[in-house]
């Protein structure tokens, strides 16, 4: 009988096991977050008609399949330049092996640190290179992307926050960044070498949902030059995912979602001048060393009847993982919206609301994001929607030339701000008292990339034709706000904010399997790093100004 029993069971199982296999599809590929030309190509699709107006592109990485494109696909053998299959098929493409792309990435800064949004590769001067490469491995509902990313920099020596200001200056950036922040000035005196899992994802896929353990970066939100919550600025980080791979249609309209269990990691690198002393205080105060615990999640619902309309939400919440316990609040308390004092207390939170609007009939979107950075996020909006906040805002509009088919201009203009209308005694947001490595990775922020207290103004404007493109950006990128307004408020010195005014001219260009892209700035450093050096009769005075250089080339082979 237990022999007929264990039978039975091994047939069940059998069946499931085949079942699941069938039904397993291919939207297991993905398109990595921040991938060169790519990546925005198919949003502009998109706001031309030519991509599913169902997608949201507010989580991100998207998933490959009919819907789109991933753009590793293996090219034509007329289109490639290398004649060999890089893709090998079995069992009637239920099952197969493929490369993806090999992609190079070069910085320069001549002077300063500069940029973000670039993943793993670090804050530095001098030379930069990201190597990254990898292949897919599908059989039914099970896939298994490495890509790994290989970082070296010069790492070269620059003037970071400067030995001349004064020690109550020192105190007061201490209080406010480097006591309650693990952003790294500089990752040590010597050159940079680091390999990362990269893109890398192990997955289980079922139309339209999909569970996995990944390493991949995340972006959450409208935003293209930021983003409040989740970006590609710091390198990815493990975590487990369960996410929906393409828009879910109910009777009420789409939703696309995605909920994260993930650990972050420290630097491991002390703040400059460690040993200073400020009245007879040594204003460096040792963290913790332990990594952190990261849950979150994010919905976007585009309702049904309302064309191009995305509304959504997301939410993350970081504690360290020996203050863990057994309870659920501890692993998932986005999913637990009222919680004790004591549990809110060893943890930090981040919530947001966005939207996105796609007008294709005038090939155009506007989105926006408001975030909140504490416990209660219905009460503090309610009575104070201004406090702990910060705003996102941007557009963009598509022209078509006329007498030139195929071709338009594309102009675009975003906001972020950061900056606290009530000045934070310690810090602002990803700074944190509590978990006092605040919203950081491996030594960079999460979310926007401008980091705490400061505002971004970009402009950009492009001319393309499918994946070539030549446009010019210009920024204004004021830095740390919050700490200008606690050193400098009384009485008010607006000569010493520190203010970054850049431009860029970009191209990118495809020719057969080879993507290439380039990009040269001039960045002007108005009163860098809050110095203004002497004091004259007159209110204007020139700062200590820098002007750095920034160089970038990239190179990308699709099999």
């Amino acid at each position: 009988m237990n022999s007929d029993n264990m039978m039975r069971k091994k047939a069940l199982l059998t069946i499931l096991l085949a079942v699941l296999l069938i039904q397993g599809i291919s939207y297991a590929q993905t398109l990595p977050v921040g991938m060169p030309v790519l990546e925005d190509s198919y949003r502009r699709e998109q706001l031309l008609g030519n991509r599913d107006s169902l997608i949201s592109f507010t989580i991100r990485p998207l998933f490959a399949g009919d819907q789109l494109k991933s753009g590793m696909d293996t090219l034509s053998a007329e289109n490639s330049l290398l004649k060999f299959k890089s893709r090998l098929s079995w069992s009637g493409d239920k099952a197969y092996f493929q490369l993806l792309p090999l992609s190079l990435q070069q910085q320069y800064n001549s002077l300063l640190p500069y940029d973000w949004n670039d993943g793993a590769l670090i804050p530095a001067k001098g030379n930069q290179t990201q190597l990254s490469f990898g292949a897919f491995f599908k059989y039914g509902p099970l896939s298994v992307q490495l890509k790994p990313e290989y970082v070296y920099a010069e790492n070269l020596e620059y003037e970071g926050f400067p030995s001349e200001q004064y020690d109550v200056v020192w105190a007061k950036y201490y209080q406010n960044y480097f006591n309650v922040s693990d952003i790294t000035e500089r990752y040590g005196e010597d050159p940079y070498s680091k390999l990362f899992w990269g893109q890398s994802s192990v997955r289980l896929t079922f139309d339209p949902v999909s569970v996995g353990i990944s390493n991949e970066n995340l972006w959450w939100g409208p935003g293209r030059r930021s983003s409040l919550l989740m970006s590609n600025n710091a390198p990815g980080f493990k975590h487990l995912t369960l996410n929906t791979s393409r828009p879910v249609q109910t009777p009420i309209g789409s939703f696309e979602a995605q909920l994260i269990a993930g650990r972050l990691e420290n630097s491991g690198i002390l703040a400059p001048q460690e040993n200073r002393v400020y009245n007879g205080q040594s204003l460096y105060i040792p963290k913790r060393d332990d990594w952190r615990f990261l849950s979150g999640f994010v919905f976007t619902y585009n309702p049904k009847g309302v064309r191009g309309l995305f509304i959504g939400a997301s939410q993350v919440s970081q504690m360290y993982h020996q203050d863990a316990g057994k309870r659920i609040s501890d692993f998932l308390p986005v999913l637990l919206p009222f919680e004790s004092i004591e549990a809110a207390s060893i943890r930090d939170r981040y919530s947001s609301l966005f939207f996105r609007w796609v007008l294709q009939e005038a090939n155009a979107e506007v989105y926006g994001e408001y975030g909140h950075q504490g416990k209660q996020f219905l009460s503090s909006f309610l009575k104070e929607p201004d406090r702990s906040a910060a705003y996102l805002l941007g557009i963009r509009k598509i022209t078509p030339l006329n007498k030139r088919p195929g071709e338009y201009i594309q102009t675009s203009l975003e906001f972020t701000e950061l900056q606290q209308a009530y000045i934070p005694e310690k810090g602002g947001w990803y700074t944190s008292s509590v978990i006092r490595q605040g919203y950081t990775h491996m030594g960079q922020v999460l979310g926007a990339g401008i980091g705490p207290g400061s505002n971004l103004q970009s402009l950009d404007i492009s001319w393309f034709k499918g994946l070539k493109r030549i446009g010019l950006q210009f920024e204004r990128y004021l830095h740390n706000n919050d700490f200008y307004y606690q050193m400098y408020n009384d009485p008010p010195d607006y000569r010493k904010k520190y203010v970054d005014m850049s431009a860029a001219l970009s191209a990118d260009w495809d020719y057969k399997n080879l993507v290439f892209s380039v990009k040269g700035a001039m960045i002007r450093s108005l009163n860098y790093q809050y110095v203004l050096y002497g004091r004259t009769p007159e209110y204007f005075h020139t700062g200590w100004d820098r002007l750095n250089y920034q160089v970038k080339f990239g190179l990308m082979y699709r099999f």
